[in-house]
């Protein structure tokens, strides 16, 4: 069975930095793209990054591009969200997210087959 387990987040100040991984187990994610998504109250689901398979294509949202890095580890299964001076606008359940990759929609959520619960990031003003 296909799990995918994220960790990290909690409360940040604001300015702050904070590491989201997300362990994927239960079969081989080497030709997986691997995405990270958000989501705040009252407020659609909205893409953070992704990276694909062999981690050259690497893609981010309006409001994670210049703060955040997505990373991962293919001998660890692990994918990273490397997130720097946080704001309060980037508090959010965050969630991870995998597929099979395709070349196409890296950015689109209603293309991955599999979801980590999420976790929470709350930041502080």
């Amino acid at each position: 069975q296909v799990q995918l387990i994220e960790s990290g987040g909690g409360l940040v100040q604001a300015g702050g930095s904070e590491t989201l991984s997300c362990a994927a187990s239960g079969r081989t994610f080497s030709n997986y793209v691997m995405g990270w998504f958000r989501q705040a109250p009252e407020k659609e689901r909205e893409f953070v990054a992704a990276i694909s398979w062999n981690g050259n294509r690497i893609y981010y949202g309006d409001s994670a591009k210049g703060r955040f890095t997505i990373s991962r580890d293919h001998a660890k299964n692990t994918v990273y969200l490397q997130m720097n001076s946080l704001e309060p606008a980037d508090t959010a359940v965050y969630y991870c997210a995998a597929r099979v990759d395709d070349g196409v929609g890296r950015r689109e959520s209603r293309r991955y087959d599999y979801w980590g619960q999420g976790t929470q990031v709350t930041v502080s003003s």
